[in-house]
């Protein structure tokens, strides 16, 4: 007796996250369901997989994109309550995506006409509260549409319809739903979708709470959230042994903790002062014998990061990889014992000419205790993309070790810091290097004045400095930086320069 191949009966219905390939298909189907309404641009939802693939998903039956949902993350008690959908989605490319934040906002779900009632909306749904579960995230929040309202608008006001939809006295095919799948009222906002004609522009702010949600720490209730930063400004001497360099280290690590400081920030390349011993001439070869030392010097700062209680940003260090490249590194040493590292991704002329240094090739963004954070060094805060870039990662403070010889290079390297403050609504950190190394070919002079930043507005210290060092000498410098107050500046700040920015005619594209 012949087998019958069941495979040939088979329709299979997925959920996945979308790919760049649905993009096509979801913009088609959108205007299938929302006839009237102005569709998703392919570089809105390409800024999605982008920004956060893992909020973004299709249903996809027998092969067919039949169904999507968009989301994002965002922390709502940042937001009015009578928010728009603009306001919430930064017009629909979510930049403002908070991975820190703690709940997912959902900003469209959509099932093609020809395939509702096959419960595609309600495995969307499910899909958004499986992420909500694995990323424990306190709640999904939506802006959801009344369509049918325009149906009884001259009768009874938006509240009231609500409540008949809730009673079961009036069908309304999103309200109804949303309600079955355990969303509950949170109030109406007018004006939410302007182009919604059947909802009157009304949207319902409903939301479901993860029950299995484990509260990941009490900032809701907090005022302020500081974060105190000792900048090392480090005075080049001659030594006499790598012991010299980790007495001098261990002395501003004690000094950072006993002010409670939560970072440490040494100079960029600070350690070159180790060729002040070494017996070479050419600077192509010393620096080849400086990063031979590369296993103590990270030895050192990660004993010194833990034994501290002090998150420290080792200033940078020549290393040798594998590759026989050398490599400007600056390492992260975290008061838990761990380490990341951001490479230089711009080299000097000077660099090339005398070091033969390589240039990295990925802009990182690193989780602290004190929340995310990013590394450019020296000559890379210079290219305002990169800190454009790491803030849409999620960085509120930039550290920038660097090593200038002259008062232009200092200067070129602290205005460009000044503005990345201002144009990223982040506090922005320089530590540079003072003193002279005579004996010590292209080390031999140094110029400095290191600083702590913020954005230029009233929340903020006057003329936006937080801090800053005599230029020259040798000391520290110890300020304390509000991540609330960034924070509250970032919504209803004098200017936004984050909300404003125009991506209707511009973006910033990382190419990964």
């Amino acid at each position: 007796m012949s087998e019958l191949d069941l495979s040939k009966f088979e329709k299979r219905m997925i959920i996945r996250n979308t790919k760049q390939e649905d993009i096509d298909e979801i913009i088609k189907m959108q205007n299938s369901c929302f006839p009237g309404m102005e569709p998703w641009k392919r570089d809105q939802l390409e800024s999605h997989l982008e920004i956060f693939p893992e909020g973004q998903f299709v249903a996809e039956y027998d092969g067919k994109v039949v169904g999507s949902c968009s989301s994002l993350i965002i922390n709502f008690d940042e937001y009015d309550d009578r928010h728009s959908w603009d306001d919430v989605t930064d017009e629909g490319y979510i930049s403002n995506h908070n991975p820190e934040g703690y709940n997912l906002y959902g900003i469209e779900v959509m099932t093609h006409p020809e395939f509702r009632r096959m419960k595609v909306g309600y495995r969307l749904y499910e899909a958004r509260k499986d992420l909500a579960r694995q990323m424990n995230l306190k709640s999904i929040i939506i802006g959801g549409r009344i369509p049918n309202y325009h149906l009884h608008a001259e009768e009874m006001s938006p509240r009231e319809y609500v409540r008949q939809v809730a009673s079961h006295k009036i069908y309304d095919p999103v309200l109804s739903f949303q309600l079955r799948n355990d969303f509950t009222l949170m109030r109406i906002n007018p004006n939410y979708l302007p182009d919604d004609l059947q909802s009157n522009k009304y949207a319902t702010l409903m939301e479901w709470n993860n029950v299995d949600y484990q509260p990941k720490s009490k900032r809701f209730y907090k005022t302020s959230n500081p974060v105190r930063i000792c900048v090392v400004q480090y005075m080049m001497r001659k030594i006499k042994s790598f012991e010299d360099l980790a007495h001098q280290v261990e002395y501003f690590t004690d000094v950072a903790a006993d002010a409670g400081s939560d970072f440490a920030v040494f100079p960029e390349i600070f350690t070159t002062q180790l060729m002040s011993f070494m017996d070479e001439k050419s600077p192509s070869l010393a620096v080849r014998r400086v990063t031979e030392y590369t296993e103590q010097y990270i030895e050192l700062f990660t004993d010194l990061a833990v034994r501290y209680n002090v998150n420290i940003i080792g200033g940078s260090h020549l290393v040798k990889e594998d590759d026989d490249e050398i490599y400007n590194i600056s390492y992260l040493f975290r008061r838990d014992g761990t380490i990341d590292k951001q490479y230089k991704l711009h080299i000097t002329p000077n660099e090339r000419r005398w070091w033969g240094i390589s240039r990295g090739d990925e802009l990182k963004v690193f989780d602290t205790d004190c929340g995310k954070i990013a590394i450019q060094i020296c000559y890379d805060i210079e290219f305002p993309e990169l800190a454009r870039i790491a803030t849409d990662m999620g960085a509120k403070i930039i550290f920038t070790p660097f090593c200038t010889e002259d008062r232009q290079g200092y200067l070129r390297v602290r205005y460009c810091a000044q503005a990345r403050a201002v144009e990223n609504q982040v506090y922005t950190v320089i530590s540079g290097t003072v003193g002279n190394l005579p004996q010590t070919e292209n080390m031999d002079i140094q110029y400095a004045q290191s600083g702590i930043f913020a954005p230029s507005d009233f929340e903020f210290a006057r003329d936006g400095i937080v801090g800053e060092t005599n230029p020259n000498i040798e000391m520290v410098m110890i300020g304390d930086v509000d991540l609330e107050i960034l924070r509250r500046q970032r919504q209803d700040g004098t200017v936004r320069q984050l909300k404003d920015r125009r991506h209707d005619i511009y973006r910033i594209q990382y190419k990964k």
